[in-house]
């Protein structure tokens, strides 16, 4: 792809630094200048020194979607590396780090690629103007351009899902009732869960663990309509009630497999399905002395970390046990 400009840009107010030695600029631009002053070096690019993914639609539109929630759409500034073809000219020499950038080609993007497709797309439909925060370095070679994209991309890990949920718990219900599933004292998950999705010798269940567990106990039925409030005192009920039945497969982890993910995830499958059949609509309440009856058969399932559970794996694997303790529960 060409770096060629229709004609020159100046970026007022930009700011001038330095960066362990090397030059770069920051500041704003308006997004349609944004999506029009750079482009990306893709990975099969002719110069052999190419190294973009090609763009994800989905994330493009997801960001978009973000932006269309209004002033608390905040975002990270776009990367950029000049290659020495931006001048930066100083309004005053008494104040040497403030002036206006002059940008003779297209820089290359570096970090930002489907942030600047989602402003596209948002632009495009709002028919609106965003002011976008760049970084761009000066002048990077090739290969310096690369390593760093390698190291944004590899070395500075993201926060991870769990993390993710636990801050994001006031605002989504789901995220809301597992997160209290780890910090509830009453829970049969208090000293099993980790809110980052670090997991130590004791605390194996993550945030996102969790979060899915809840998903399984409750979609597509009507309890994924309760309020967040019932859903956990449903989860704590559930679960609780395995806990009291077999105390000791539900605490040692590494002799039996009860509360490993896949064996978990098969529970919250179980749940669905028996708390829906036997759930008292006039109290809104699951029938717990029948529910309780039902999980009874529970000891039927050879649940030692030695025997044929330590087979399955995964979603298919979940899905298997699930399908065994109905069968156990004859309530297929």
């Amino acid at each position: 792809m060409s770096n060629n400009l229709p004609s020159n840009i100046a970026i007022e107010n930009v700011i001038q630094s330095k960066m362990r030695g090397r030059v770069a600029y920051q500041g704003f631009v308006s997004s349609q200048v944004a999506v029009t002053f750079s482009y990306s070096k893709l990975y099969n690019d002719s110069s052999g020194k190419g190294y973009q993914r090609p763009i994800n639609k989905k994330r493009c539109s997801d960001f978009a979607n973000y932006l269309s929630q209004g002033e608390e759409s905040l975002y990270t500034p776009i990367l950029l590396n000049a290659a020495g073809n931006w001048e930066f000219h100083v309004y005053d020499k008494h104040r040497p780090n403030l002036g206006r950038l002059i940008c003779k080609k297209k820089a290359t993007l570096m970090d930002g690629q489907h942030r600047l497709e989602g402003i596209k797309e948002y632009i495009s439909e709002t028919e609106s103007t965003l002011n976008v925060p760049f970084l761009a370095f000066h002048f990077l070679d090739d290969d310096e351009e690369i390593k760093l994209f390698d190291v944004i991309n590899t070395k500075a890990k993201g926060i991870g899902t769990s993390l993710s949920r636990y801050l994001n718990r006031d605002n989504d219900d789901l995220s809301w009732v597992a997160t209290n599933l780890i910090l509830k004292p009453e829970s049969p998950f208090f000293n099993k869960g980790t809110l980052t999705g670090k997991r130590n010798k004791d605390k194996h269940i993550t945030l996102q663990n969790l979060y899915n567990i809840v998903k399984l106990l409750t979609k597509k039925s009507p309890l994924e309509k309760l309020a967040k409030e019932k859903k956990l005192n449903l989860c704590l009920f559930y679960f609780n009630a395995i806990k009291e039945l077999f105390p000791d497969e539900w605490e040692d982890k590494s002799l039996y497999r009860m509360t490993h993910i896949t064996c978990l995830n098969a529970l919250a499958m179980v749940g669905n399905k028996i708390i829906n059949e036997n759930y008292l609509a006039k109290s809104q309440q699951p029938d717990s002395i029948k529910i309780a009856q039902l999980l009874v058969d529970l000891n039927e399932i050879d649940w030692l970390a030695i025997g044929d559970l330590k087979y399955l794996k995964g979603a298919a694997g979940s899905k298997i046990l699930a399908s065994d303790i109905l069968n156990c529960m004859k309530v297929i």
